[in-house]
């Protein structure tokens, strides 16, 4: 009677298991954001989630010395004050613009260290 051995050819593919099981483990957590850090960022890149509210921030970013009352932003966008209200309060929350009361109006600026900063986290460390 004869006998086949598959000892030696299991134990090969079990050892070449064992070496890619290695190398896919390893720790890939260097240099990544913190939970805390992820939350934050995850509120901004939600914040431009909006086609709209992207353009609100290129439409404030391009006006003329970087800010824009919110009676000048409603036209282009072709939204209702209320709307673009919400809008910006929802970009204000998100750290990427910034609020000023003048009287009854009310003016807006990018914040650009917040959207460099945005920028930069998704960048290897």
């Amino acid at each position: 009677m004869s006998t086949t051995q598959t000892a030696p050819a299991d134990a090969t593919a079990a050892s070449a298991t064992a070496e890619t099981d290695a190398a896919c483990c390893t720790i890939v957590a260097d240099g990544a954001i913190t939970a805390p850090d992820a939350e934050r960022l995850a509120r901004v890149f939600k914040a431009l989630s909006d086609p709209t509210r992207v353009r609100l921030v290129s439409i404030i970013a391009a006006s003329e010395g970087g800010e824009a009352c919110i009676c000048d932003l409603t036209e282009p966008v072709g939204l209702s004050q209320p709307t673009v209200s919400h809008h910006m309060k929802l970009l204000t929350e998100a750290g990427l613009i910034e609020r000023e009361q003048r009287g009854k109006w009310a003016y807006f600026r990018v914040v650009g260290s917040a959207l460099d900063a945005a920028a930069q986290s998704l960048v290897a460390r």
